[in-house]
C-alpha cells in the first residue's frame, strides 16, 4: 500500500485527465470528478457490495446513449442533476505498492468511469483496453 495525500491524490486525478484522449474529456457536460477515502454504506448497499468486494470508482448519473436526442439546457428538453465520478482513494492506495502504479491504477479508473459516462458496459470497456 502506498501513501499520498488528498492533495497529492487530487493532483494525480488531474494528470490522468490530461493523458487521457481529450475528444472524451471536452465532451463531458455537467460531470463533477471527486475523490472520497472509500465508498459510503449508501453506495456499497446500492451496488449490493460484500465486505470482501472493494471498489475503485463510481458513475452515477445518466449516461448519455439513456438521454433524449433533444436533450440540451438551452432546448428546453429535461433538465438531469450534474453526474458525478467518484475515485476512492483508500482502495486504490491498498491495490498500489508504487507511486507509478498509483497514478496508473487512478487512470484507468478514470476513463472506466468516463466510459460509463458515454453509455459503455464493461464488456464494452474491457473489450476496448
Amino acid at each position: 500500500m502506498i501513501s499520498v495525500s488528498d492533495e497529492q491524490f487530487s493532483q494525480i486525478i488531474g494528470e490522468a485527465m490530461d493523458e487521457l484522449p481529450q475528444e472524451r474529456i471536452s465532451g463531458l457536460k455537467n460531470v463533477a470528478i471527486v475523490y472520497e477515502d472509500e465508498p459510503s454504506q449508501e453506495q456499497r448497499q446500492k451496488l449490493k457490495l460484500r465486505n470482501s468486494q472493494t471498489l475503485y470508482g463510481l458513475y452515477e448519473g445518466i449516461p448519455l446513449t439513456k438521454r433524449p436526442a433533444a436533450d440540451s439546457i438551452m432546448g428546453g428538453g429535461p433538465m438531469y442533476l450534474p453526474d458525478k465520478i467518484t475515485i476512492f482513494k483508500l482502495p486504490i492506495a491498498a491495490a498500489s505498492n508504487s507511486l507509478p502504479e498509483l497514478k496508473e491504477h487512478v487512470k484507468h479508473t478514470v476513463w472506466h468511469e468516463i466510459a460509463h459516462y458515454y453509455g459503455l458496459d464493461h464488456d464494452q470497456i474491457h473489450n476496448l483496453e
